[in-house]
Formats: C-alpha cells, sequence, structure tokens
C-alpha cells in the first residue's frame, strides 16, 4: 500500500512540474488542416505510397500534413498554383526550421551544409571534364548524377514553377535551394516517413560514405563496431522516440550513435542529439594532409565552429567512447589514430605536397590537371589510399589502416611517384628555359633529401646496420615458427 501511496505522489509532483499541457505540446494543430485534408483527399489515391509513407510518420500523428510543408509564398521562386493552392516541391531547411529551429540551426554551421562546395574541386574537375561532356543542358551528366547527388547541387525553376533535371530529382546534403537556403534534410530523413530508425541506421551514411576515397560504410562493417551491430541489431531499440546510449542501448553503436545521437555518461550527464556532425571530430582528414577541424571549418566560413577547438570535440567523442570503454583504452585508442594520422602527414603527405608544388611552380608539368601520369598517381596516393588509411585507423578497421591503406600509399609513392618526378626532373634539366632547369634542379635536390630521411633510406639500400640485424633476427624467428 505505501508503495501505490508514494508511486500516486511522484505521478501528482511529476504533472505539478511537468504538466501535459506544454508548450511544445500546444503549438502542435489539435486536428489536420482543411488544406491538408483537401489534399489527402486526392493524394491517398493518386500518390497512395506517399500517403501511406505519411501516415507512419510522427508528422502524422502530430496532425502536420501536405500544406504545412510544402505551401509557399506567390514570390517564391519555386512556387506554383495547384488545385487552388501555392505550392513548391521542394521543402527545404528554410522550411523545416519553421518546427525545427535548433536542427536547422546546428546543421548549418556543419561540414555537410557546405557539402555543395565540392562543385569547384578537382573532383568536380574530373567528373565534369575529364570524364564528362557538355551535353546534358551544356553540363556533364556524370557531375548531376554522381556528385550532386551526394553533395548537392543547384536547382534551378523553370518559367511554369517546374524544376529543371539538372538540379531535380537531389537529395544532395549540401544543396543550393530556390528559397536561397542550403541543404536537404531529406538527404538523411527520407520523406515522407521521416523515420528516425531508419537515419541511425549506418546504411543510411552508406549512400554517400562509401567508395575508394571515403568507405566509412565498409570500415564501419569491418571493424568491431559494425560486427557488433550486425549480431545485436534487435537489441539496440532503434525505433524508439526516446534513444540514448547508456540508457536504452549499450549492443553496440553505429553512425549515428557515435557522431549526432543522445549520449547518456558515466557521469550520469546527458550529451543531447547534434546535427553537426563536427562536434566530436578531431581530424579532418579528406585534405592531402590531415588538418585539425577548426582549420577547415574557418576556410569554409563556419564562424561557430571554427571557434571550437580539437581538444573540446575530442573530449565530447571520448564521452560517448567512455559509455562502452575504460579511459585507459579510449586515450591509448586516441594515442594510435593520431600515430597513424602523424605518420601519413610526415611521412608521404607534406612530402609529397612540397614536391608538387615544385613540378607547379617551375612549370615543369602543364597547368592542365590529370594530363600527365604524376598527378594522376599523387591524386590517388592522397585522395584514395591515404584517406583510407586515415579513416580506417579513426574507426578502428585495421586492413583498411594497412593494406587498403598505407601498403597503397607506400607503394606508389616509392615504385610511381618518385620515379616519375625523377624523370621529370631530369628531362626539364636538358631544357633549354632556365626556369625549368632551376626547377629540376630543385626537384632532384628536394628529392634526395628526401631519401636520406630516416623513414626512407630503406629505399635506397641504406638500412642502419642496428635496424638490418634487427630484421635478420626476427625473420629468422619467423622461418623457425613456420618451417
Amino acid at each position: 500500500m505505501r508503495s501505490i501511496l508514494f508511486a500516486a505522489f511522484v505521478l501528482a509532483l511529476w504533472f505539478t512540474i511537468f504538466p501535459a499541457n506544454t508548450a511544445a505540446q500546444s503549438n502542435l494543430p489539435a486536428k489536420l488542416s482543411e488544406q491538408t485534408q483537401t489534399c489527402i483527399d486526392c493524394h491517398a489515391t493518386e500518390t497512395a505510397a506517399i500517403y501511406q509513407e505519411w501516415g507512419t510518420s510522427k508528422h502524422f500523428r502530430a496532425n502536420v500534413g501536405c500544406f504545412e510543408c510544402h505551401s509557399a509564398n506567390k514570390d517564391d521562386k519555386d512556387a506554383f498554383e495547384h488545385e487552388g493552392f501555392t505550392i513548391s516541391v521542394i521543402v527545404s531547411p528554410k522550411d523545416c526550421a519553421k518546427c525545427h529551429p535548433n536542427e536547422v540551426s546546428e546543421f548549418s554551421e556543419s561540414h555537410h551544409a557546405k557539402a555543395g562546395l565540392i562543385l569547384g574541386s578537382l573532383d568536380n574537375f574530373l567528373a565534369d571534364i575529364v570524364e564528362g561532356n557538355n551535353k546534358f543542358f551544356g553540363g556533364s551528366a556524370l557531375t548531376v548524377n554522381g556528385c550532386k547527388q551526394c553533395h548537392g547541387g543547384i536547382v534551378e525553376v523553370n518559367k511554369d514553377g517546374s524544376l529543371k533535371p539538372t538540379g531535380w530529382p537531389n537529395t544532395g546534403i549540401g544543396r543550393f535551394n530556390p528559397d536561397g537556403s542550403v541543404g536537404s534534410c531529406t538527404a538523411c530523413h527520407q520523406r515522407h516517413a521521416f523515420s528516425a530508425e531508419q537515419a541511425r541506421r549506418p546504411e543510411n551514411c552508406g549512400k554517400c560514405h562509401l567508395g575508394p576515397d571515403h568507405p566509412q560504410k565498409e570500415i564501419y562493417e569491418e571493424s568491431k563496431h559494425g560486427i557488433a551491430y550486425r549480431a545485436h541489431e534487435a537489441d539496440l531499440n532503434m525505433e524508439s522516440s526516446k534513444w540514448v546510449l547508456g540508457e536504452d542501448y549499450t549492443a553496440a553503436p553505429t553512425c549515428a550513435t557515435c557522431h549526432m545521437s543522445a549520449v547518456r555518461t558515466k557521469d550520469g550527464d546527458l550529451i543531447p542529439v547534434t546535427h553537426d556532425v563536427g562536434k566530436r571530430i578531431s581530424w579532418n582528414n579528406r585534405p592531402p594532409v590531415s588538418v585539425r577541424p577548426e582549420v577547415s571549418d574557418k576556410k569554409l566560413g563556419l564562424v561557430k565552429m571554427s571557434k571550437v577547438n580539437w581538444k573540446v570535440r575530442r573530449e565530447n567523442m571520448k564521452k560517448v567512447c567512455n559509455v562502452c570503454h575504460s579511459e585507459n583504452y579510449v586515450n591509448n585508442f586516441y594515442v594510435q589514430y593520431d600515430g597513424v594520422v602523424d605518420l601519413y602527414n610526415s611521412k608521404f603527405g607534406k612530402p609529397g605536397i612540397k614536391l608538387m608544388k615544385i613540378l607547379y611552380n617551375y612549370k615543369l608539368i602543364t597547368d592542365t590537371k590529370f594530363d600527365e601520369e604524376v598527378e594522376w598517381v599523387w591524386w590517388e596516393i592522397w585522395h584514395h589510399e591515404g584517406r583510407r588509411a586515415r579513416h580506417g585507423a579513426s574507426m578502428m578497421a585495421p586492413d583498411y589502416t594497412h593494406w587498403h591503406g598505407l601498403y597503397e600509399v607506400a607503394k606508389h609513392f616509392y615504385i610511381k611517384f618518385l620515379p616519375e618526378l625523377k624523370k621529370i626532373g631530369d628531362e626539364n634539366l636538358k631544357s633549354s628555359d632556365p626556369q625549368k632547369v632551376k626547377g629540376a634542379k630543385k626537384l632532384l635536390a628536394e628529392i634526395d633529401t628526401l631519401l636520406k630521411q630516416p623513414e626512407h633510406v630503406w629505399y635506397t639500400g641504406n638500412l642502419p646496420p642496428e635496424e638490418k640485424a634487427k630484421r635478420k633476427k626476427a625473420q629468422e624467428e619467423f622461418k623457425k615458427r613456420y618451417k
């Protein structure tokens, strides 16, 4: 009896402090609007799948429907008249911000929101020019179907309000929308169910984060985290409205767990959900040389996040890791990870950049990108193999760190890149252009200096005697074990 009375007291106290009719709840429509009901009368049969998907969503249960999301002002660039209503096809982050201002604000400060800036990069040059042509409405069909489907493109509007095929359909996460906003919430929250469970699954991120240059999905699948996910997927409660690591599940993390989702720390603090995927990342492994995220944030114009030091971000991630792992485990992991980043940066990344700059500065190769073998070799060293190694280390996938990563970097650096550089240097020594001769001498001298550094001396057969003895002893022991 005492326990029942105590429970009743607790409930009464709860509803006194947190009344059921909170501001958030009172702002929700009491019923579907007349406009939305009019839409449904037609679209329930005309686009039955969309209607059914919406019917499974929280939007449906909150009486938020077609008109609330798709209504537009007459002066909107993509507005058009439809059955007596002014609407637009695209529901942009600006539209979503009416109900989700915090999420959109966080997203706008993230690298995801700047993904569309890829359109001026060498990746885009490859798709537009090297691999493509200008026969698709004056541009490359490959860019529209490839690059822009992940990074986002510019959505242009025809005179009748319809959308041009150069930019629509498109759910690229950095999409440039007609209303001036940037981004696409549906990149992760697929319309029209907008399922939280779907957004939490690693497969959701795999639409863009996979392949030879950024294989995060494959890396995750190889890692212990991915193995645990497949084994214990049913224990993750991903359909739960409240999805907090440390409270609702601990069986395995997904991409969302580590980078975005709410976490109950060992100290009992609650780390809230974030839509800025950079808040817990302490290295940016995208460039030829890894940099701290605040450096790249500043270049991208992310003012708020450019002021957040990488150490703060690392502590944010460590709090996530510490839910399942000890402090020593987590701290040592970061020492190991930093070691790989430093190894790649110092041994291959920085020297490679320096050598390529000499080629361009002294006109030892043409200004046209990708018309010479050395450019392709260097591109794949940092853009594909170097990224794989660094991303592999960041997510504990040893095969990507080694065999798909630094093994490939080293093989191509020594067997393709340096020989090609030497060839270019030797050829330009014979040039009638004094500037090219000067550049060739500088290039060859730089290579010579590089190969005298301890980490490169093996290549010239100058491994120190003590290291030779150490390797010989290890090889003899290995042979004995496997005779």
